[in-house]
């Protein structure tokens, strides 16, 4: 069991922007601390996943404007409740035992959080989905 807890922290990347104090809420804390880092070692594969589901409606992604596919990425992360459940288990499985604890009280809000995340973080890296990939 510990095992687990040393394996899943030893892979986590440092974020060096992202501080914990002393003075910050119990939210702010866990999402510093626990997600920051998740979304950092889950990148590429936040990206392949948002890639799949603009395959799988039908690239539409790709005809849009820059301000439309901004507004897809929000929508496809709030209103997709199936893509936005697959989603946060990429990010839940790699929580430890205790970080699921800590989860499982704040669970609403942290949802919130964490796709307001991955919001950001895919909306940052637009230029990623720019065309469709081709696999040899």
């Amino acid at each position: 069991m510990t095992d687990r807890f040393y394996n899943i922290l030893g892979i986590r990347p440092e974020v060096s922007s992202a501080k914990v104090t002393n003075n910050m809420s119990e939210d702010e804390h866990f999402q510093n601390k626990t997600l920051r880092p998740i979304l950092k070692l889950q990148n590429n594969l936040l990206i392949a996943v948002f890639r799949n589901y603009i395959t799988k409606h039908k690239n539409t992604f790709y005809s849009l404007t820059l301000e439309k596919r901004l507004q897809y990425i929000e929508n496809a992360l709030q209103k997709d409740i199936k893509f936005r459940n697959s989603l946060k288990g990429i990010i839940i499985g790699q929580f430890t035992v205790e970080e699921y604890e800590i989860y499982i009280k704040n669970s609403s809000r942290l949802n919130k959080r964490m796709m307001n995340m991955v919001i950001v973080r895919l909306k940052d890296q637009i230029q990623l989905f720019e065309s469709p990939v081709v696999l040899v």
